[in-house]
């Protein structure tokens, strides 16, 4: 990598604060959308002098289409790369198929500019939740990003993969109390046979002890 890029990336990495814009009405917490991100790094992009790129590729793994999206930064000639997957749900209340792979593309962004910009998604810091969710974040972006599979292909379920989908809804799970969001996932999978947030969880629950 060459001075002028770390001199970019660090500057823009250092002074990025993108705000959490966006609340989940199901799960009642704060979020930040990829275009919150695109809205607060533009100002640093033109300061830089760095140009963003941002693109989408539809993969097929196993019996499952998942959003393979790349964040691009260039620098004076040369570039450096962030790449994230998404996979699509069965099905999202309220919206259509293409609404879907919309909203499954921007998600894949959201954290492919995550790991460009070393952007975090911790909550209050005064909660003892955000202890938890600050060191899984840590943890995952000390990593590079890994290819996700299917659970036919490798028995890996998306209760694997951080931050977990809810196959109902398509939120992303939360932790819960003492419980990871990966664990929620996991039990979630091995119950109902698919993973699913808290709140369609006990939806599902509910609708099977009442014997739909």
């Amino acid at each position: 990598m060459s001075p002028e890029m770390i001199k970019a990336l660090g500057a823009i990495q250092a002074k990025l604060n993108a705000p959490k814009n966006q609340t989940n009405k199901f799960g009642g917490y704060d979020y930040r959308s990829c275009e919150d991100v695109l809205q607060a790094v533009k100002p640093l992009l033109a300061e830089t002098h760095a140009v963003l790129r941002l693109n989408d590729e539809l993969v097929l793994i196993g019996d499952r289409y998942y959003v393979k999206a790349t964040a691009t930064i260039d620098v004076n000639g040369e570039s450096v790369s962030a790449t994230a997957y998404a996979r699509e749900a069965d099905a999202k209340k309220g919206m259509d198929a293409s609404q879907v792979t919309g909203a499954t593309s921007s998600y894949a962004r959201k954290y492919a500019l995550n790991g460009l910009f070393c952007i975090d998604d911790n909550k209050d810091a005064d909660t003892d939740e955000n202890t938890i969710m600050r060191r899984a974040a840590q943890k995952q972006e000390q990593r590079p990003a890994a290819k996700p599979e299917t659970d036919a292909a490798t028995n890996v379920s998306q209760s694997t993969v951080n931050p977990p989908i809810c196959a109902d809804c398509g939120c992303e799970i939360e932790n819960h109390g003492e419980r990871s969001a990966q664990e929620m996932a996991r039990r979630a999978k091995s119950k109902f046979g698919r993973v699913l947030c808290i709140d369609c969880a006990r939806d599902e629950q509910a609708r099977l002890e009442a014997g739909a």
